[in-house]
C-alpha cells in the first residue's frame, strides 16, 4: 500500500493446510497475548499480598493504566501494518515485545515494577486483536470467516481454563505467581518466531458494502487503497488514508451503535474475569478445587458456545447477515439472570455450601452458554464493514472506544473497595453488589444497543451511507462532544485512582 495499491480478491483462495496453521498460530499468539489479565484475576489475593498492594492499587493494574496504552497504541501500529501491508511483520515484533514484558511482570517487586511492565506489555498486546481479525478476514471466504474468527477468540476461554488449573496446582505447591508470567514470557517469544516463519500476508478480500454514487464512494475509494498522484508527499498520503477512513465510519449508520454496544458488553465481561475466581473463592472457601471446575466450565462452555456462535453465523449467511447482532442481545440479556443466580447461589441455597456450589456451576454454564457467542462473529462482521485496505486500523478504532469504556469496571470497582481488606466478608459484600449491579447493566444496555443498531447495519449494508458535507454536522458534533466526554471521564478515573492507591 506504501506505493502501488495491492489488488482486492472476492475469495480468497489459501491451501487449507495454510489456513489451519495460520489459525493455529494467531490462535496461540492472542491467547498468550492476553494470558497476563487471567494470572492477575486468579492470584488476585496473593499478588496484592506479595506486592504489599491494595485494592485500589490492583484496580490500577487491571484497568487504564494498561487500558489507556493499550487503546492508544493500536491506532499507529495498526496503520502502519495497513499502510506497509507488512501485518505479519507487525504482529511478530509486538509478539516479542509482549512476551518480554511478561517476563518483567513476573520478575517484579512492587507496584511500580509490575505497572510498567504491564503499560509496556499494553504496548505490544495493542494490535494483536485488530492484525489478528484483519488477517483472518482475509485467509478464507466471507461466510468461512465468521467461524475462523470464532477459533482465534477460544484463547479467551481457555485461558480462563488453564489459569484455573494452574491456580490449583501452584497452590497445592506453594509455586510463587510470578512464574506463571515468566512461563508464558519465554513461549510467546517461541510463537513469535512461528509466526513470522509460518504465517504469509494474504491477498485483502472486498468489502460486504458496495461502492457506488451514495455519497460515501470517495471516502470509501481512498481508504480502499487508492491515494492521491504519487507526486504528492507520503505525509499527505497517510492524511488522507487516515482522514478517509474516520469520514468512513463516521458515515456509517451503525458504527455508533455497535461500538457502544460492545463496549458495555465487554465492560461487564471484563469485571466478571477480573473479580469472580476471587469473590467464588471468598464465598466458597471450602472448595479446595472450585478454580479448577470454574476454569473447566469456561473453556469449555466458553469455546462451544464461541464456536457455535461462528458456526451458527456461517450457515445462515445466505439468509441473513445480522445474526450475530441479535445472539450479542439477546443472548447477554438472558445470560445476565443466571449471573444474578451464581452471585447469590448461596443464598438461593440456604447458605447450604454443596446445594450453593450446584446451584453456582449449572448457573455458570447456562450464563457462559447464552453470552458466549457474539465475539467472533460481531468482530468478524465489523471487519468485513470497513475498507479491505484499512481494515485493521478500523478495527482499532472499533477497539479504541470499547478498551477506554470496559477499562473503567475494574476501576470503578477498585475504588469501591479502596477502604475494605480482600478476603473479609465486607470486601465479600461489597464485591457481590458490585458484580451485581456492573455485569448486568453492561450486559442489558448492549442488548439494547445491538437491536436498536440491526436496522441501522441494514442500511450500511445496503451502502446507504450519510451523506453530505461532514465538515460541521449534528452527528460529527455529537461524535466530538462524546469524544470529550469520554476523554474526560478516562482522565478523572486514572486521576482519582492514582490519588487514592497513594
Amino acid at each position: 500500500m506504501a506505493d502501488d495499491t495491492p489488488p482486492l480478491t472476492t475469495r480468497p483462495r489459501v491451501p487449507i493446510w495454510r489456513i489451519t496453521i495460520s489459525l493455529i498460530l494467531l490462535f496461540l499468539n492472542y491467547f498468550l497475548a492476553q494470558y497476563d489479565k487471567f494470572i492477575l484475576s486468579y492470584f488476585q489475593d496473593d499478588v496484592i499480598s506479595s506486592l504489599g498492594l491494595n485494592s485500589s492499587s490492583y484496580g490500577v493494574l487491571s484497568g487504564y493504566a494498561t487500558g489507556i496504552v493499550y487503546a492508544l497504541l493500536a491506532l499507529p501500529t495498526a496503520y502502519l501494518a495497513d499502510y506497509t501491508s507488512a501485518r505479519v511483520w507487525v504482529l511478530t515484533v509486538a509478539a516479542l515485545w509482549w512476551s518480554l514484558c511478561a517476563i518483567f511482570q513476573g520478575l517484579s517487586h512492587n507496584f511500580w515494577q509490575i505497572l510498567l511492565a504491564r503499560i509496556g506489555m499494553g504496548v505490544g498486546q495493542a494490535p494483536v486483536e485488530a492484525l489478528s481479525v484483519s488477517l483472518i478476514s482475509d485467509l478464507m471466504g466471507k461466510k468461512y470467516v465468521f467461524f475462523g474468527s470464532s477459533v482465534l477468540y477460544v484463547g479467551v476461554y481457555i485461558g480462563e481454563a488453564v489459569s484455573g488449573q494452574i491456580a490449583v496446582a501452584f497452590a497445592r505447591t506453594d509455586t510463587p505467581w510470578n512464574n506463571a508470567l515468566i512461563a508464558i514470557g519465554i513461549v510467546g517469544l517461541v510463537v513469535a518466531v512461528f509466526v513470522r516463519v509460518f504465517v504469509r500476508e494474504p491477498v485483502r478480500q472486498t468489502s460486504l458494502i458496495p461502492i457506488g454514487d451514495n455519497g460515501v464512494s470517495e471516502e470509501h475509494r481512498l481508504s480502499s487503497g487508492s491515494k492521491r498522484p504519487s507526486s504528492d508527499p507520503k505525509f499527505a498520503i497517510v492524511r488522507d488514508h487516515i482522514k478517509s477512513t474516520l469520514q468512513y465510519v463516521i458515515r456509517m449508520r451503525s458504527f455508533y451503535l455497535l461500538t457502544l454496544g460492545a463496549a458495555f458488553r465487554q465492560l461487564g465481561g471484563n469485571v466478571f474475569g477480573y473479580y469472580m475466581p476471587s469473590y467464588l473463592s471468598n464465598l466458597y472457601p471450602s472448595e479446595t478445587s472450585l478454580l479448577s471446575r470454574y476454569g473447566i466450565i469456561v473453556g469449555v462452555v466458553g469455546s462451544v458456545s464461541v464456536l457455535l456462535g461462528g458456526l451458527l453465523t456461517a450457515l445462515v449467511w445466505e439468509r441473513t447477515k445480522l445474526l450475530p447482532l441479535y445472539l450479542t442481545a439477546i443472548g447477554g440479556m438472558i445470560s445476565s439472570v443466571f449471573v444474578l443466580l451464581m452471585l447469590f447461589s448461596l443464598n438461593v441455597a440456604h447458605q447450604d455450601q454443596s446445594k450453593g456450589v450446584a446451584i453456582l456451576f449449572g448457573t455458570m454454564s447456562l450464563a457462559y452458554l447464552t453470552a458466549e457467542t457474539w465475539l467472533g462473529a460481531v468482530n468478524s462482521l465489523i471487519a468485513l464493514l470497513l475498507p479491505p485496505h484499512t481494515k485493521t486500523f478500523g478495527l482499532a478504532i472499533w477497539s479504541l472506544v470499547q478498551v477506554l469504556i470496559y477499562s473503567s469496571g475494574p476501576e470503578i470497582l477498585g475504588l469501591a473497595l479502596r477502604n475494605t481488606d480482600a478476603g473479609t466478608s465486607a470486601y465479600l459484600e461489597k464485591t457481590r453488589i458490585a458484580l451485581a449491579v456492573l455485569i448486568p447493566v453492561g450486559y442489558w444496555i448492549a442488548g439494547v444497543g445491538f437491536l436498536l443498531a440491526i436496522p441501522l447495519v441494514r442500511r450500511d449494508l445496503a451502502g446507504d451511507f450519510v451523506e453530505g458535507n461532514l465538515r460541521w454536522t449534528r452527528r460529527k458534533g455529537g461524535l466530538m462532544l462524546g469524544g470529550c466526554i469520554l476523554a474526560a471521564l478516562v482522565l478523572a478515573l486514572f486521576i482519582v485512582s492514582i490519588y487514592y492507591r497513594a
